[in-house]
Formats: structure tokens, C-alpha cells, sequence
């Protein structure tokens, strides 16, 4: 199961990304534009989970072209993807470190990068 570094390391290595600091915590940004955030939950998620347990370990957020990309991501049922009501309405979902593969996590960081990145860094 990947970690947060292998989230940095893997971002890193995609053109023109920095590591910042969002919120207190580590973001992964392309040509200044966020794509990749730590995302624990807050005590409001936490309560809206009600009697069904959260994920555990590192949560991830991950951005998205709009809701329908959105709503494709989440079809896929990747394991350790899913979203909170606080992402109602919001394109980006969230991804829990100790539930998805490393390659799928690979695949997920390339297309939050491509979403936000500006068209000449795409291949065309």
C-alpha cells in the first residue's frame, strides 16, 4: 500500500509539479494549479460517518476534469476511491492510501495531473 511519500515521489515526477503546503498539509501542484492534497478528515466528516467506520490511514484528495469525470472515477469502484457530502458538488474525490494499489494510485495522480495541467504540457 502506498504512503504519502510515494504520493510526492510519484507527483514529482510529472512535468512542471511543486510541493507546497495547503491547509497545513502537503499539496502537489501543476504550473501552481492544485491537483493532489493530503485530505484528513475533519471532526464534521468524522461525524457524518455516523455508525459506518471511516477509512483509515493517509486520505488523499484528487482532482478531477468536472463532476461528470467525477462520477466516471467513482463508477470504476477502485478500490480505496470514494467521496464525502463534503465533496458534494465538487470536482475532485478522495482516495484512501491503505486501500488502493500503487498502480492504481499511479494512474490516479496522472489524471488529476492532466486536469488541472495547461494544455502544452498534454500530449496532443
Amino acid at each position: 500500500m502506498p504512503g504519502i511519500d510515494d504520493v510526492a515521489r510519484s507527483a514529482l515526477q510529472l512535468p512542471e509539479v511543486t510541493e507546497g503546503v495547503r491547509y497545513s498539509h502537503r499539496a502537489w501542484a501543476v504550473a501552481g494549479t492544485v491537483f493532489a492534497w493530503e485530505r484528513p478528515f475533519s471532526k464534521a466528516d468524522l461525524k457524518r460517518f455516523g455508525d459506518t467506520s471511516p477509512p483509515t490511514g493517509p486520505i488523499l484528495g484528487l482532482a478531477c476534469d468536472d463532476l461528470q469525470d467525477k462520477e466516471s472515477v467513482l463508477a470504476q469502484a477502485t478500490p480505496g476511491t470514494f467521496t464525502i457530502p463534503h465533496f458534494d458538488n465538487y470536482p475532485a474525490y478522495l482516495v484512501a492510501l491503505d486501500e488502493i494499489s500503487a498502480a492504481d494510485l499511479e494512474v490516479a495522480l496522472q489524471d488529476a495531473w492532466a486536469a488541472k495541467a495547461p494544455a502544452r504540457l498534454l500530449p496532443s
